[in-house]
């Protein structure tokens, strides 16, 4: 008996679906174009949060030691460094690497560099801080600055700081559209269901007064709501993924992109996170948006 009425409120759900086709179908196209300004957002978030993460591993702060230090300090020294909250690893980079760097950056004027070979190096031995989170990256800077032995460091803090302030940027126009868009997706579903609750308001008045209890006649109007949701989202994770893909792989090909070493995050990858998201958006919407439209006719 209790299957006999699961499969009666599914199906009435159904039914309500196809009896309103065309306000069903504005409902997906309206809701499939929120969801998919509110998905444009979310794989720019989730991209600018991939780069910043590659960032994280490859930016480093050099931290250059005196010349007089002894290698007992040294290795003392970076053991204080890699125990800093926010540091992920130090490596040691000796004179002979600084040469080389040198080197390498005046490699049209090589006899430049030939006075400073062997003992006559000056340059600074130093180390490679790199951060696990750039949020840190001035305060380990600080804390740095303040051990024994350091001559200096070198950061590129304004491209960290405009990295931060463009993900947080981000993170926020994403959620602020993820509300909008769960307030306008929330009001397509109950108008929508509305139409069909008002052409059957008598039925429902007589299901009231025969016995039906609230959850018996809402459960059908739910279901077209999820159903409405559900669709919504597989149809933009379609779209998301077929445009993603197209878009990215025109950009990954560019010379810019092959220049800069370009990365972005596959939509493989995040399919898991966004039919997730997607679906979850769908049905609470859906059970919200119909739920909303049933109150007036469920207070006989």
């Amino acid at each position: 008996m209790k299957y006999n009425v699961i499969g009666y409120l599914v199906g009435e759900g159904f039914q309500n679906v196809f009896k309103n086709k065309k306000s069903t179908a504005a409902s997906l196209i309206i809701m499939c174009l929120s969801m998919m300004i509110f998905g444009i957002f979310f794989l720019i978030g989730e991209n600018v949060n991939y780069i910043i993460e590659n960032i994280e591993e490859a930016q480093g702060i050099r931290v250059f030691i005196k010349s007089d230090t002894t290698d007992s300090q040294i290795r003392e020294l970076g053991s204080k460094i890699e125990a800093l909250e926010g540091v992920s690893n130090v490596n040691f980079l000796d004179k002979e690497y600084a040469l080389n760097e040198m080197k390498e950056t005046l490699k049209d004027n090589p006899e430049l560099m030939e006075a400073y070979e062997g003992e006559d190096n000056i340059f600074s031995a130093s180390y490679l801080v790199n951060l696990s989170d750039l949020k840190l990256n001035e305060d380990i800077q600080t804390q740095i600055l303040s051990m024994e032995h350091v001559k200096r460091i070198t950061s590129s803090n304004k491209t960290i700081s405009t990295l931060i302030g463009v993900a947080n940027a981000i993170r926020i126009v994403t959620g602020v559209i993820l509300v909008v868009l769960i307030i306008i997706s929330i009001f397509i579903i109950s108008n929508t269901i509305k139409l069909t609750v008002h052409a059957r308001r008598k039925e429902i008045s007589i299901m009231k007064y025969v016995g039906a209890t609230n959850s018996f006649i809402r459960w059908p109007f739910i279901v077209e709501g999820i159903i409405i949701g559900v669709a919504s989202a597989l149809i933009t994770v379609l779209i998301l993924g077929l445009t993603y893909n197209a878009i990215t792989g025109s950009m990954l090909q560019s010379d810019l992109a092959q220049t800069l070493g370009l990365k972005l995050v596959t939509f493989k990858e995040m399919f898991n996170l966004i039919i997730i998201v997607y679906l979850g958006l769908g049905i609470g919407m859906g059970i919200l948006g119909s739920s909303i439209s049933m109150r007036k006719y469920l207070e006989v």
